[in-house]
């Protein structure tokens, strides 16, 4: 397969699994780039990229820029907060706005679910979803498994549990999806408030106990709580989520074997992991972030290569 199924990237369960194959092997190569000296290729002189952002973002919207400028591509960034938005603006204006500055690509993270397909049906450029409410964050969960592929050498037949709010995660439904694509068991661990409803359909095993959860899977990848999502207390204190769902040192030695552990970021140290495992040999996470632009600048070349 040498192009993608897809024109734009709105979530995992739209994609195929020689899908996800094809950007892994495409992100290999750009790995090799972003290691040289020279980091930058000209693959993308004539693409005009577009990022914009309704919610807030630091590590997805600078990963996605830097992966668009290390292609060579044009970058315009828009923050709603200081956009006409404000003024009542609706989302397709916005982007027809945008879109008649002759932009190719649209990056778009946007807090209601579905936004990126609706947005899809109704301008012509390639839309990435860089997230989209507690729906789905595809490049998040593309460099999650590719970051395992790489520790662990592939990601089929791996177990892999995702520990915290799944209720509110739109990595952990997408990483779901990314990893039992390509063969692997998935669990999810937490407070039965954070679980949602009917989520053994999806064909995941859920695990209310942290530590059989951990002594079953390879990898732990650890979800912060996101109280900005929250309309409502779902567990008694931070204090006791950490005693019950905390990742520390002590758990990780009492079991008689290693696990990876992963974070999407940002990292609340010392509620869902403590620094000593955050920073320990067993954590992938800085190589999460290197892999985030190998994967977007894959995802973007990709896509582009598929505008006439």
């Amino acid at each position: 397969m040498s192009e993608l199924s897809v024109q734009h990237l709105l979530g995992i369960k739209y994609l195929k699994p020689a899908d996800i194959q094809l950007i892994f092997e495409t992100a290999d190569h750009f790995k090799e780039v972003i290691n040289r000296s020279i980091k930058k290729v000209p693959s993308l002189r004539d693409i005009t990229i577009a990022n914009i952002f309704f919610e807030n973002s630091t590590r997805t919207r600078l990963s996605f820029e830097l992966a668009q400028k290390r292609l060579s591509a044009d970058v315009i960034n828009f923050s709603a907060a200081q956009s006409s938005v404000k003024k009542g603006e609706t989302l397709i204006d916005t982007v027809n706005n945008i879109l008649s500055m002759k932009v190719d690509m649209v990056v778009m993270r946007h807090p209601n679910p579905g936004a990126g397909i609706f947005l899809s049906k109704h301008i012509k450029a390639s839309i990435v979803n860089a997230g989209d409410g507690a729906h789905e964050h595809p490049t998040q969960a593309l460099l999650d498994s590719f970051s395992i592929r790489e520790r662990l050498g592939e990601v089929g037949g791996k177990k892999v549990v995702i520990v915290g709010d799944i209720l509110h995660s739109r990595v952990a439904l997408s990483n779901i999806y990314a990893l039992q694509m390509q063969g692997a068991e998935v669990a999810v661990c937490g407070p039965k408030t954070l679980i949602p409803k009917h989520i053994e359909s999806l064909g995941v095993r859920v695990e209310l106990d942290l530590e059989k959860a951990l002594a079953w899977c390879d990898v732990a990848n650890m979800l912060r709580v996101q109280n900005e999502r929250m309309d409502m207390s779902y567990f008694p204190n931070t204090r006791e989520y950490t005693m019950l769902y905390g990742l520390n040192k002590e758990r990780l030695d009492r079991l008689d074997k290693e696990i990876v552990i992963m974070h999407p970021g940002p990292i609340n140290r010392g509620v869902e992991i403590t620094s000593d495992v955050a920073d320990s040999p067993h954590s992938i996470i800085l190589n999460q972030v290197e892999n985030g632009v190998a994967i977007r600048m894959a995802v973007i070349y990709l896509l582009a290569s598929k505008i006439k």
